[in-house]
């Protein structure tokens, strides 16, 4: 009986641990997931155009500031694609995360990229992930067409 209650204790222990983001800084070129370089990346604010003509890009890299990462995980990123737009970024096979530092930092994502409606029930999920308030929450009522990207790696540039 002794034992059960120490294995459960533990595994309780061990996956309180692992649904945080990692920690310690993001610095320039430090690597999540894949290890890339920058060369070949287009700056983020081509993508649009880009997807227009197409629904899906396949692997490209591109340059984004981050402006959100998921603070219960680090398991997605908002990045901006311009002005009037964000990306949504996820990460291939849930493979790795990002730290919170990485919020304002400029990055280069091997990625893949499309358009995507994002479901009600979805968005609600992301929000309660972000920890927004229950009144925003409630207030997603409608179905978000939306870039979404895959990436298989994240360099850190400044």
């Amino acid at each position: 009986m002794k034992k059960l209650l120490l294995l459960a204790i533990a595994a309780t222990t061990l996956s309180l641990a692992q649904a945080q983001p990692p920690k310690g800084p993001a610095n320039p070129g430090d690597t999540y997931g894949a290890k890339i370089n920058a060369k070949g990346a287009m700056d983020i604010s081509k993508l649009p155009a880009a997807l227009d003509k197409q629904d899906s890009i396949g692997q490209t890299k591109v340059i984004a500031k981050v402006l959100d990462v998921c603070p219960k995980k680090g398991c997605w990123m908002k990045v901006q694609v311009d002005d009037n737009t964000t990306a949504f970024v996820k990460m291939k096979d849930y493979a790795f995360f990002v730290p919170m530092d990485m919020i304002g930092k400029t990055v280069v994502l091997d990625t893949e990229a499309k358009i995507k409606t994002t479901s009600v029930n979805e968005l609600r999920h992301y929000a309660e992930d972000a920890k927004k308030p229950q009144a925003e929450i409630d207030a997603i009522t409608e179905p978000k067409k939306e870039i979404r990207l895959l990436a298989n790696g994240i360099l850190v540039m400044k």
